[in-house]
């Protein structure tokens, strides 16, 4: 299958006529009844549906698939993010994550990825008007913010504050109209930066500083978080820019943690700012949006270039992890960790190398080169650079998955929209193998033992 083909999905039945009459199938002789069944291959994949009709007898559920944690199973069709982990390719809709860091801005690639198709300049002028126009929030929100502790977690409180504007617009509960989830993209993308930062400043005991019309989507978020009593803030060219591709690298990739919490929430079809806030709430955890964290207390603990072969000698012992390495889906070298790299020697052009830079270089040289890594599979992703840059610009490590969470919204949005336009979805309900006790009589708590059964 190409990819980049998009048709239309046939019918169940008329598919799966197709498929026989191409022998697109797969035989299946189930040894317990000796019955053999010919199952539909539809797109490289079966049909979970298609294996209930294998059955022992009229009392048994039929056949079910076991994926612990969706390792090799497909829970939609997707139109947005293609990703060949074996090649190290990724693409938005069809276009080359390098091109895009090339040529790109990120709310042009928010369009794409939103919106399926890229701007022209009439389309971009007016999503970027919205956007911004978009990125005030209603004084009350300050409150909500001001309640956190002064030490609350940046991410904590952005999870918070995104589900809490569910109750400041509830027209956002329209979510098949049209207009309606137009409108709540734009509030989304554009409030998104203002809530963060809102968050870094309180998290700093500092003023708040409200969006700049004038700036840039990157500029602005730049401009309200480290404004402080000049008249009026000027981004530097360079870290606005990093910036910028560092936000389209990270602005969808698949169906990862929380792209499918954000289309499972939203298959109960509640409005996008609650499903957000879940798929916030997954991107927190450091398996998903900490990882560049992880990343810079290995880089500390090495400390110095020298001490790299025995931190790898130790880590080959299983002693420690080295973090940034090897991907749930790439198999290759990571095609936005080759862009991080770049930006990086951009951005130390201007702040001043980071020492820690060069245990990361050495790190990734010895790696690259040890059959322990490399028959493993073991390449950079996209974490093994990004916190290095995100310190060079001043970020504290607890906003790293804040900076995630900025512009995977816009993915976000998209895999939502398309699943709450797919016929074919239905709400989230994953089956289960059960392994508990069979049916027991309750026994009165005056008869019960003191020891349990088995303890």
């Amino acid at each position: 299958m190409n990819p980049k083909a998009e048709v239309a999905h046939p019918s169940l039945a008329a598919a799966a006529s197709g498929a026989l009459a191409r022998r697109e199938t797969l035989t299946i002789t189930d040894n317990r009844t000796g019955k053999t069944y010919e199952v539909p291959i539809r797109e490289g994949t079966l049909r979970a549906m298609d294996l209930r009709q294998i059955r022992t007898g009229a009392d048994d559920f039929g056949l079910m698939s076991y994926d612990p944690a969706f390792a090799n199973t497909a829970s939609c069709r997707s139109a947005v993010t293609f990703i060949d982990g074996d090649k190290g390719i990724l693409w938005y809709r069809g276009y080359a994550i390098e091109e895009l860091a090339e040529k790109s801005s990120y709310l042009e690639t928010a369009y794409l990825i939103v919106k399926g198709e890229l701007p022209t300049r009439d389309e971009l002028d007016r999503w970027k008007d919205n956007i911004t126009n978009h990125t005030i929030l209603h004084e009350n929100i300050k409150k909500y913010i001001d309640g956190f502790h002064y030490d609350a977690h940046p991410m904590g409180m952005l999870v918070s504050t995104v589900a809490a504007l569910s109750t400041f617009y509830p027209d956002a509960k329209a979510i098949f109209d049209s207009a309606s989830r137009e409108l709540q993209t734009y509030r989304l993308i554009g409030k998104m930066i203002t809530l963060a930062a809102f968050a870094y400043r309180h998290s700093r005991g500092l003023p708040y500083i409200y969006p700049d019309n004038e700036l840039s989507y990157t500029g602005n978020f730049l401009n309200m978080l480290f404004k402080m009593t000049e008249p009026q803030y000027r981004p530097h060219p360079v870290l606005e820019r990093a910036l910028d591709v560092l936000f389209i690298l990270h602005a969808d990739h698949e169906q990862n943690c929380s792209a499918n919490a954000m289309r499972a929430v939203g298959s109960s079809h509640v409005d996008p700012y609650s499903a957000i806030a879940a798929a916030t709430a997954a991107l927190y955890g450091p398996l998903h949006g900490g990882a560049n964290e992880a990343v810079l207390r290995m880089l500390r603990e090495v400390g110095t270039k020298d001490r790299v072969p025995e931190f790898i000698k130790r880590v080959k012992g299983g002693e420690r992890k080295l973090m940034g390495f090897g991907h749930r889906v790439y198999k290759n070298y990571d095609p936005r960790a080759r862009i991080i790299k770049k930006i990086a020697d951009q951005v130390f052009s201007f702040t001043g190398r980071n020492p820690l830079l060069d245990v990361a270089l050495e790190l990734e040289r010895i790696a690259l080169e040890d059959e322990y890594f490399v028959s493993r599979k073991l390449y950079p992703n996209v974490d093994f650079y990004s916190g290095l840059i995100y310190q060079a610009m001043n970020f504290p490590v607890d906003m790293f998955p804040v900076l995630f969470a900025i512009p995977r919204t816009s993915g976000w949005m998209a895999q939502w929209q398309e699943s709450l336009l797919d016929p074919e979805q239905k709400i989230a309900r994953p089956r289960q193998i059960y392994c508990g006790s069979g049916l027991r009589e309750f026994v009165p708590l005056e008869e019960r033992s003191g020891r349990r059964e088995g303890a």
